[in-house]
């Protein structure tokens, strides 16, 4: 017993060091970032299992390299394709809370503006980190996509795809920001007449494109307007979403209606414009190809007006 003490010793001091060298490592910090509400969303350890709660933040997840890692999403969550085997937890206006405690996310995306307060409270109530889309400007879509990168620790993979975005965003803009600038009127629904003002996305978008959104200066973010405010402004362009996923069975929403005015500029020069809803609706990275669609809508009306203008002169 005596001959085997040295060794046992020394065993248990190789032990004690590596106790001692575990003791001293540093902790696994935590990881932070500001979502689009300016709150701070901290994980303890990268997220591995995300629920969605708005189509377009299934985009930005996917986008910024987490869509393996969705365990739940909302209906017409339909993209990318992949999108479309992940199970529903409801949709924008009634949510399934026992089916997304029961899912165990260690990080919810949540549409600000898309669900409901009162959900909203209850799933933060049950603990779970949330972090809120609500994109303003076109530059907050590629941040975002970053900062759930940050969170999935997906960085690399978030950074190409947010560079991507920034890229595409520029090119329109050197092409078409300085350009004269065009009055547009946008309709989100015709009964009762509603727009957009300046706070939301489209009206940066539509700066993007040498665009004027007619009612930015309204205070509230999805105002009622009369047609008389319409008429009035005499917008150059008419332009509203066409029918995609998110508009489920509502009925197609179209610009028919405003024929009825024919001394509008937008109905005289044939400016009534659609883009796709699932493209123009959603404050994810196929928010450049509407965009691009808006941008060369509003350089037909300008070539419109060019003929217009050619017309007058030559009598």
């Amino acid at each position: 017993m005596p001959a085997r003490f040295p060794h046992f010793a020394r065993r248990l001091c190789v032990l004690g060091l590596a106790a001692l060298a575990v003791a001293a490592a540093p902790a696994l910090a935590a990881i932070s970032v500001t979502d689009d509400t300016g709150a701070t969303v901290t994980l303890q350890h990268p997220a591995q299992r995300i629920v969605s709660l708005a189509p377009h933040a299934t985009e930005l997840l996917f986008a910024a390299g987490g869509g393996a890692r969705i365990v739940g999403t909302v209906a017409y969550s339909d993209y990318p394709p992949a999108a479309r085997d992940i199970p529903h937890v409801g949709d924008n206006r009634a949510l399934d809370l026992e089916r997304i405690a029961a899912l165990k996310p260690d990080l919810v995306v949540v549409w600000r503006h898309g669900n409901a307060q009162k959900q909203i409270d209850r799933l933060r109530a049950l603990g779970i980190p949330l972090f809120f889309s609500e994109p303003h400007r076109m530059g907050d879509i590629p941040r975002s996509i970053e900062a759930l990168g940050t969170l999935l620790d997906t960085r690399a993979s978030a950074h190409d795809a947010a560079q991507q975005f920034r890229q595409q965003v520029d090119t329109l803009r050197n092409r078409y920001a300085s350009k004269p600038p065009v009055q547009v009127f946008y309709q989100v629904w015709e009964q009762p007449l509603m727009t957009l003002n300046g706070q939301h996305i489209f009206t940066d978008m539509l700066a993007l494109c040498g665009g004027r959104n007619i009612f930015a200066s309204e205070p509230l973010l999805v105002p009622t307007v009369l047609p008389e405010a319409v008429i009035a402004a005499n917008p150059e362009v008419l332009l509203t979403a066409s029918m995609g996923a998110t508009q489920g069975s509502r009925p197609i929403d179209t610009l028919d209606g405003w024929k009825r005015w024919p001394q509008l500029l937008a109905v005289q020069r044939g400016n009534l414009f659609s883009i796709n809803g699932d493209l123009i609706n959603r404050f994810g990275p196929r928010l450049v190809e509407a965009a691009a669609q808006l941008c060369d809508d509003l350089e037909q009306a300008r070539m419109k007006r060019q003929g217009a203008q050619a017309t007058n002169n030559g009598r």
